[in-house]
């Protein structure tokens, strides 16, 4: 489970981020106020524009960033105070993951795995299924250098979960990719909520919106615009379509500020 509480994110500002930006503050908000929980079992998206809000809020989940407020607690641990448990229980995945190109995918999934403590036995039955599940077992021994975009992202889902984390965080995953590989991943976020996995994911695209949530977060401007079942969302639609719908919510959204996220 994820308990986010009254969570807030600010960044300092530049004088020249100042000017370009139009406002006075010293500090910017990304985040402010958010507060939501993810149940395992269960798909939770996390919906938004490009620069919502939704990444910096991933980040703090995910123990990269520290909250300038509020509480974060991730399978029963409190992500500042109890860091590094968090992090033994949680996967992370987005687009823009780094590797190591000159390790091939079976080195790099073997790293992550002692990094871990995983046993050894365990680690290459689960790497076995991985590899065998995402077809990665062609390119194993190649360096990821040379691998094009679509296998590096099957590394990074490899990398991710290979020990078998009881949360996992999605962040636009399937941007950029190609449509097999997008599907790849589509399918493994749901093997992971039939797994009873707990399950946060971030996406700007509304058919994947329509395919995974279970329950849905808008996000703008730092902000929570809507949380609930994503069931409910549904029934209360004025538009004909899921994007017309966001569209409107975000576009007669009463929030931001001087100092607050734009």
């Amino acid at each position: 489970m994820i308990e986010v509480d009254g969570i807030g994110k600010t960044f300092s500002l530049t004088r020249k981020q100042k000017r370009e930006m139009g406002i006075t503050a010293d500090r910017l908000w990304a985040v402010k106020d958010v507060s939501f929980t993810c149940r395992p079992g269960r798909v939770f998206t996390l919906l938004g524009p490009n620069g919502a809000g939704k990444t910096t809020t991933l980040r703090m989940i995910a123990t990269m960033l520290t909250p300038s407020s509020g509480r974060i607690r991730v399978a029963g641990f409190d992500t500042v105070r109890e860091p590094q448990r968090v992090r033994e229980r949680i996967g992370f995945l987005t687009g823009t993951t780094g590797l190591y190109a000159r390790l091939t995918p079976d080195e790099l999934v073997s790293y992550y795995a002692n990094l871990n403590g995983m046993d050894p036995g365990i680690l290459n039955r689960r790497k076995a299924e991985l590899f065998s599940l995402l077809g990665i077992d062609a390119f194993a021994d190649r360096r990821i250098g040379k691998l094009s975009s679509g296998m590096k992202q099957k590394v990074s889902i490899a990398r991710t979960i290979i020990h078998d984390p009881d949360v996992v965080v999605f962040d636009e995953p399937t941007v950029g990719l190609d449509v097999i590989t997008a599907r790849s991943i589509i399918q493994l976020i749901r093997t992971c909520r039939e797994e009873g996995k707990t399950v946060i994911f971030s996406t700007h695209i509304m058919g994947e919106v329509s395919l995974l949530s279970d329950d849905l977060a808008i996000i703008h401007k730092g902000h929570l615009l809507f949380n609930a079942p994503f069931r409910e969302f549904l029934s209360g639609m004025g538009r004909e379509s899921i994007e017309d719908e966001f569209i409107h919510r975000v576009e007669t959204a009463e929030v931001g500020g001087e100092g607050d996220p734009s």
